[in-house]
């Protein structure tokens, strides 16, 4: 499988984005994370990481509920770059009502439910990048 550039993880919880990057980097997604704990580093590892650069995510997975800047204010301050821009997945235990009207109109391609897993990693890949993971071995 062909190896995204780089994956920017943004969540307030430092666990969630170890284990989170471990999986992201056991099954071969990406060989690059960038981590942040929120949206103001999120926006400042992008300005770092522009494209064509070969660190420029192509896959954002985004917590909504956190301090400084939570995911909604960085989706409203984050310019995207004109091409391409990256997938931008929220990542959350939030499924509040109010989030989804805000971000509705935001450049949210999905919303998936932590923990991420193997499986959720697999159809985010298959839906967004036509790749795929390899099969398990004990498959």
């Amino acid at each position: 499988m062909q190896k995204l550039s780089s994956v920017l993880l943004v969540d307030d919880d430092p666990t969630t984005n170890f284990l989170h990057e471990q999986l992201l980097l056991s099954l071969g997604v990406t060989d690059h994370c960038l981590v942040a704990e929120n949206g103001a580093d999120a926006l400042a590892l992008l300005a770092e990481n522009p494209p064509p650069n070969d660190r420029c995510p192509a896959l954002v997975l985004l917590d909504v509920h956190m301090p400084v800047m939570d995911g909604i204010e960085f989706l409203e301050a984050y310019i995207q770059p004109p091409s391409p821009p990256p997938v931008v997945i929220v990542l959350t235990t939030s499924v509040h009502a109010r989030d989804q009207a805000r971000m509705a109109k935001l450049p949210v391609a999905d919303w998936v439910s932590k923990p991420l897993t193997r499986a959720k990693v697999d159809a985010i890949l298959q839906q967004y990048f036509q790749r795929q993971l390899p099969p398990e071995e004990d498959e």
